[in-house]
């Protein structure tokens, strides 16, 4: 049966969608959420437990335990800051308060992603947000969702806040008084603090509210700016010590006689890395302090270690202290300390509401949840809580009574923890089912169609494919491959604990499925028609493929995860003795006939004198035979000795990130003038290696742009001019950067102009290749702008190997368009870990993202902070563009690549799908590197199709 390629390719590739939307279907988990869609009402509250005939028992919630409440949230406040050795010299008064006064003192762990929108979403509605949350950081919508906020407002409470606008964003219309500040522009961290300071005298003074929440935003910006270990930190931290002063001594004054206590929260929202930043799970990320401060506790008599909460176990604990009900998507169970002056029957009345609330979500979340350990545990509590009452309001005062009332609270404390650990776990709960049949659906039409492209009985021509189809459903594999797949799914089906969303499809529907699965695996079989040969693979191909899938299965391991760029760089490592082998071998071991001849020199760089400039090398008249030799085999151990130097800049990964490296000492003050020098020797070889390939008005404005971003950084005070001397600083960079932006645009507008002009006016190749080099060198100055002063000599070394490997090795050692590619990826992905960064969103240096900007725009700060962290792979990736592009190569077979290119872009998903799949059974992994993991996924879809286009470009053109 002959059909077009291009209906052909349209079909596979939505074959291809629909097997990774069934895959991703499974994989992502169901959140654990109510089904009731309004949310909790006083009404709603079940009565206290009675096993009497007389209907005596209480229906509602004891009485507030707190009149007002003030929350002080400050932003990746650290728990070593407050409980810390240094607590008492950051926060002397919290630190006297947490020692001897009326106070209870925890730490509070953060689940990942600790950002701040899924962290204020967990202290509102007791719920654990995903990673959607961390995208959804940026312009947080509205939450619907039953929480403490809208309790809160519902049941009467006048509430005021003052600080990160996220909060106004998510709960827009429920304060009475606001005013919010973007948390985005982190270069402020004096200004974010004033305009929340600025309100607490009058507000204080008043007493027209009943909840006050402060969001202070400024120690999170000297994190992101410097590290935990600024010298801004400490005054910084005494200020908010200052302010939690003027709070509770005003709260003091106004606390009457008789009337209720108030409730000080002191908490941060995540806490801070060893580098300054935050998102990943790390113990300084996830611990964060949780102060409560209230005359209704007992005074301490000396400092305590802290016992550990969840962040989330906050939600019910206010909601019960204010006498609201607990939100209906709460997995947090009430901190038991808070309650401990109440009436034994008000704590057992609290216990028993909060698990009453988990046993409810725990029916709707699990199917089998009267075999969960809490729910049997809470149902016997609740009897035995029922049995107290009835000897309560019998009039029992014996003893008995007491230690049967504690026994039924420790059967709830107990009950409390089962069912939370239980919600907890089911975001670990995936659809197996789903996953595997989009799973053998992608490999099944992605290794089919490599087949049916690498064989010549299935292409006819360019535009039409001969399929066996008739042959291929006539045969007796299809319909036993049909009988298999279907008692597959009916045994799957009818056994599986949980329901399945593939189970839940109509039975025509998956017969419709299984036949066209098996009519797609002997069609497109690669036996079938009798395919046969192979391709010869060489040493260097057999790293590559054998490294790609290695990397790839070590990612089920969490330890690899962690430490993956151990991985990569072994792999540069081998990739640089085996690549040392093959220029051994190509000089001393073969001796081939015009070597050096013509054919050979394809590898061409636009300039101003014509045709034969090579590299930066050739103006030097440094390239007779000799010297190419030496160079040639100089370039690998040159290669590895720039990957030895650089591992030694940023220490990355989990382990080891603590440990100081050649970039710390570099940022040390002392050490300015020597970052100084390596900076500006970094940036005039940056020019070196550049400015060859553009025209001359690119290089006047790329010279002009790099001095520039010297100048940016002497003004932010990073590096020092020669005349420098004062440590005064004219401005914070602002107009520098925006003075280096211009030339940017200048080039990338010079580059497109050429390369759209080499398209549509004249079809010249050198114009073409020209404009593509300089809208490169275009991205090299933006990056070298965004880049800090000591990961300079990272892009440095990054375009000197791609000088040497582009003119010496894969032009002189023949390597094919695949090799090059995979190697392009390889080193892409080592200077994703040069850079510094790792597996952890606490790597993302975002204060980037505002390089030259004066207040937050979203757009340019998101954009900026991308490029500069994926800068490594993104500028390989260019750079094999470029290069492919100004080879002197036919373009044969056009017709053949275009529709390939189209319908190979969709076979690497295979990759993406055995890299998730490979992190079933690692749910902390998912939870803390999903976001570089998806990236990456991505990344090798799009070079391993390259890869595939290309090795298909390659075969049709052998006879």
């Amino acid at each position: 049966m002959r059909i077009r390629s291009s209906v052909f390719a349209c079909f596979c590739l939505i074959l291809e969608v629909l097997g990774i939307a069934l895959f991703l279907r499974g994989f992502f988990p169901v959140p654990i959420k109510s089904s009731f869609s309004s949310k909790s009402k006083l009404s709603d509250v079940p009565p206290e437990p009675f096993t009497g005939v007389l209907s005596l028992n209480s229906s509602k919630v004891p009485d507030a335990l707190f009149k007002r409440v003030v929350i002080v949230l400050i932003d990746a406040l650290r728990e070593d800051f407050v409980f810390g050795p240094n607590g008492r010299k950051y926060m002397p008064y919290i630190r006297h308060l947490v020692e001897r006064g009326s106070t209870h003192s925890f730490v509070a762990k953060a689940r990942p992603p600790t950002v701040t929108m899924p962290r204020i979403k967990a202290l509102t509605t007791g719920s654990i947000p995903g990673f959607i949350d961390v995208v959804m950081n940026l312009n947080s919508p509205a939450l619907l969702e039953d929480n403490l906020i809208w309790q809160a407002k519902a049941a009467g409470k006048r509430m005021v806040f003052y600080g990160d606008d996220t909060w106004v964003k998510l709960f827009p219309k429920h304060f009475m008084e606001y005013d919010g500040t973007t948390s985005f522009f982190v270069s402020d961290y004096t200004e974010v603090d004033n305009n929340v300071t600025r309100h607490l005298d009058s507000t204080l003074k008043r007493d027209d509210w009943d909840i006050l929440i402060l969001h202070y935003l400024g120690l999170d910006h000297i994190g992101h700016i410097s590290g935990p270990h600024s010298s801004l930190i400490q005054p910084k931290l005494m200020e908010m010590d200052d302010i939690l002063k003027k709070i509770h001594g005003s709260l003091i004054l106004k606390e009457a006689e008789g009337a209720l206590p108030y409730l000080l929260v002191l908490c941060g929202d995540h806490g801070m890395s060893e580098t300054g930043s935050h998102g990943g799970s790390s113990e300084h990320e996830v611990n964060t302090p949780l102060v409560l401060i209230s005359p209704a506790f007992k005074k301490k008599v000396g400092m305590e270690k802290p016992s550990t909460v969840e962040q989330v176990d906050l939600t019910p604990t206010l909601a019960l202290g204010l006498g609201l009900p607990i939100s209906q998507n709460s997995v947090g169970r009430l901190i038991q300390p808070v309650v401990d002056e109440a009436s034994l029957r008000d704590q057992l009345r609290f216990l028993h509401l909060n698990g009453h609330q988990l046993s409810y979500l725990l029916k709707d979340s699990m199917p089998a949840y009267e075999k969960e350990e809490g729910y049997e545990q809470f149902r016997v509590a609740e009897k035995s809580h029922g049995n107290w009452v009835k000897l309560v309001v019998e009039g029992n005062t014996s003893e008995v009574l007491t230690n049967m009332g504690k026994k039924v609270f420790k059967q709830y404390l107990e009950a409390l923890r089962a069912m939370s650990e239980a919600l907890s776990k089911q975001l670990g709960k995936y659809d197996i089912y789903s996953m595997v049949v989009g799973m053998v659906l992608v490999f099944q039409v992605g290794i089919g169609v490599l087949f049916l492209f690498n064989s010549r009985i299935f292409c006819v021509s360019a535009s039409e494919v001969d399929l066996p189809v008739s042959s291929a459903l006539l045969s007796l594999p299809f319909y036993l491959l049909c009988l298999l797949l279907s008692s597959v799914h009916v045994l799957v089906c009818t056994s599986a604990e949980s329901s399945c969303y593939f189970c839940s499809l109509s039975w025509g529907l998956v017969f419709g499925a299984v036949a066209l699965s098996s009519a797609l695996l002997c069609i497109l079989s690669p036996s079938h028609g009798g395919v046969s040969g192979g391709w010869s693979l060489s040493e260097l191909d057999i790293l590559l493929l054998v490294g790609t899938a290695g990397h790839t299965l070590s990612l089920s391991a969490s330890s690899f995860v962690e430490e993956e760029h151990q991985v990569w760089y072994f792999l540069l490592n081998t990739l640089c003795l085996v690549v040392f082998q093959d220029v051994c071998r190509k000089y001393f071991r073969e001796r081939r006939a015009n070597f050096g001849s013509l054919e050979d020199e394809d590898y061409i760089l636009p300039s101003n004198e014509g045709d034969a400039v090579a590299s930066p090398l050739a103006d030097l008249g440094v390239m007779d035979a000799g010297s190419e030799k030496w160079l040639a085999l100089a370039t690998p151990p040159l290669t590895l000795a720039c990957c030895r130097l650089l591992r030694s800049l940023n220490q990355t990964g989990v382990q080891w990130a603590h440990l100081p490296d050649l970039g710390h000492w570099l940022n040390s003050f002392e050490h300015k003038m020597v970052l100084s020098l390596f900076a500006a020797l970094s940036l005039a070889l940056i020019y070196f290696l550049v400015q060859r390939r553009c025209s001359w008005v690119s290089k006047i404005a790329l010279a002009l742009g790099l001095l520039g971003v010297y100048s940016y950084r002497a003004a932010v005070g990073n590096v020092v001019f020669p005349w420098q001397h004062g440590g005064g600083n004219m401005s914070k960079g602002t107009v520098e950067a925006r003075f280096v932006y211009v030339f940017v645009l200048g080039i990338l507008f010079t580059g497109s102009k050429d390369l759209l002009r080499s398209q549509v006016i004249t079809a010249d190749a050198r114009l073409k290749s020209r404009g593509l080099w300089e809208i490169y060198s275009g991205v090299v100055l933006l990056v070298a702008l965004l880049f800090r002063a000591h990961n300079l000599p990272v892009l440095c070394c990054c375009l000197l190997v791609q000088t040497l490997m582009a003119q010496f090795i894969w032009k002189k050692l023949h390597y094919d368009a695949a090799q090059t590619t995979i190697m392009h990826y390889w080193f892409g992905q080592a200077f994703f870990y040069f850079q510094g960064n790792s597996n952890s969103i606490a790597t993302v240096d975002i204060s980037v993202g505002f390089v030259g900007l004066e207040s937050y725009v979203e757009a340019p700060a998101f954009f900026l902070t991308a490029l500069s962290t994926y800068a490594g792979p993104l500028l390989w990736a260019a750079h094999l563009v470029c290069y492919l592009s100004s080879e002197k190569r036919s373009s044969v077979a056009v017709g053949h690549g275009c529709y390939c290119l189209a319908l190979l872009r969709s076979v690497p998903a295979a990759a993406y799908v055995v890299l998730v799949t490979a992190l079933r059974y690692h749910l902390f992994i998912w939870s803390v590197f999903s976001p570089k993991l998806l990236y990456e996924s991505m990344h090798t879809l799009l070079t391993v199709a390259i890869c595939l286009f290309f090795t298909t470009m390659e075969q049709s053109r052998r006879p």
